[in-house]
């Protein structure tokens, strides 16, 4: 096997946020020493930091999502509530809007978190910075990578402290570059000679202000409120619980619009909306801070796995490898399923080790065999992790018709079933729970056109008598 997954071997990850945090993880189950590179100090305790700047805004933990977490570092769920986290049914404590139209209320089993960016990122780097051999070097930034004579392998990467330190090298078997929407990776690989991937992107123009408020008897006791934008109302909105009695709520703007920041203002945009619930948080609830506004311009997916030629000992994940609408709340989700094929890829090339095939450098394995580069295999992983997520949200996005996509006459036949869909939601709770399993992640898209519920839902639309 070659020696960039070897079990003796350093791997370094650049970026400790959530992707690099998971990354570490799944690389410590093979390699000896994991260093994580991070530019930031990191807080003692749950706080929002610099180098995450969306730490303010609302973060969702799809239901497939937590799952995975819990598999990767069991007990998490148990160890985030007792921080003081929400644990609720994604459909009974939930109201969720779908074209201004509220999705039938009930028990669905899926089991969703409300748990702060800062904290969810606290408890799982606690959890990594315990196992043997991962560290964080924090206050050091990559300023690029190392190299073998011949460009053919990254062998480490160029540090430089921004404590004053001076500049230093840091040898690797393995680097993994998840420093997030801000990667360098394109100019690196161009450094060294190799083309930049090829990226698509998606300008939905998005806009988000947060603000936390005492949570108290808000949202009538719920855990969530959620009131997605649709063509011709191109306004969200999101509220949730989350730990120390405290509830998160952002409005959004999409295709360009801008939500206000003051509070009249804001209160007239919430209002707007179809769910009341918006509109009383300001009425009636005690801002804990200022509003806090970002922008997400577009959803970008840079397609490494393309590439003909890239170096060996190289990897990229995360947001680096592809940024959603922060609305669909995919983000730490897919960075989980990431991480997660990353360690079944290592331990399928460790279980080929242990079996005498080693792969001698050169692709060719001992017992006449011939494997794929293990990066090249990583690459097809992910994106066969990313495939499902960036389509929904892509076709999210272009429903809207300032969107710029392509448009295909099977795309426009989804998209109206999917409309019928939502009105028919309105009525029959299981068609409900079917589209929360598919967009928690939980059942692919094939579930939403079953013989079973194209049946109810044609009927449930009937019903309505909402114009065809």
């Amino acid at each position: 096997m070659n020696t960039s997954w070897g079990p003796r071997g350093h791997a370094v990850v650049i970026g400790g946020s959530i992707a690099g945090i998971l990354t570490a993880r799944a690389l410590s189950e093979t390699f000896a020493r994991v260093t994580v590179v991070e530019r930031d100090r990191f807080p003692e305790q749950p706080a929002p930091r610099r180098g995450v700047p969306q730490s303010g805004q609302v973060h969702g933990l799809l239901a497939r999502g937590r799952l995975v977490l819990e598999e990767l570092f069991p007990g998490f769920t148990d160890e985030v509530v007792a921080a003081g986290a929400c644990l609720a049914d994604l459909q009974a404590d939930m109201h969720w809007y779908q074209d201004g139209r509220l999705v039938k209320p009930a028990v669905s089993g899926l089991l969703g978190v409300g748990v702060s960016r800062p904290l969810l990122e606290h408890t799982l780097r606690a959890r990594v910075a315990g196992i043997d051999g991962v560290s964080f070097r924090e206050r050091c930034e990559v300023l690029g990578l190392l190299a073998s004579a011949d460009r053919r392998r990254v062998t480490g990467v160029r540090l430089r402290g921004l404590d004053g330190a001076v500049g230093s090298e840091l040898p690797a078997d393995l680097v993994v570059d998840a420093s997030g929407r801000g990667s360098r990776s394109p100019a690196w690989l161009e450094e060294l000679g190799y083309r930049r991937p090829r990226e698509e992107s998606v300008r939905v123009r998005t806009t988000y202000v947060a603000r936390l408020y005492r949570r108290e008897s808000l949202l009538d006791g719920r855990a969530l409120t959620a009131c997605s934008a649709y063509p011709g109302t191109p306004r969200s909105a999101i509220a949730i619980a989350q730990e120390g009695d405290r509830l998160l709520m952002s409005l959004g703007g999409w295709t360009g619009v801008v939500p206000p920041t003051d509070d009249a203002g804001a209160l007239a945009y919430a209002e707007s909306l179809a769910a009341p619930d918006f509109a009383e948080v300001i009425r009636t609830g005690k801002p804990l801070g200022e509003p806090v506004l970002m922008r997400f311009p577009a959803s970008v997916r840079t397609r490494y796995e393309d590439l003909a030629d890239f170096p060996g000992g190289y990897l990229v994940a995360g947001d680096a490898l592809c940024s959603f609408n922060p609305f669909y709340g995919q983000g730490m989700t897919v960075a989980a399923l990431q991480a997660l094929a990353l360690r079944d890829l290592l331990d399928e090339d460790r279980q080929h080790q242990d079996h005498g095939d080693e792969d001698h450098g050169d692709g060719h394995r001992q017992d006449g065999g011939h494997r794929d580069d293990p990066g090249a295999r990583f690459f097809r992983a992910a994106a066969r992790v990313l495939d499902v997520p960036w389509g929904m949200a892509v076709a999210g996005d272009l429903r809207f018709p300032e969107v710029e996509g392509v448009r295909t006459p099977r795309t426009r036949e989804m998209g109206d079933y999917l409309t019928r869909y939502r009105v028919a939601a309105a009525d029959d709770a299981y068609l409900g729970t079917v589209l929360l399993r598919v967009t928690h992640m939980l059942d692919g898209p094939a579930a939403l056109t079953a013989p079973d519920v194209v049946a109810r839902v044609e009927a449930g639309f009937r019903a309505s008598g909402v114009p065809a």
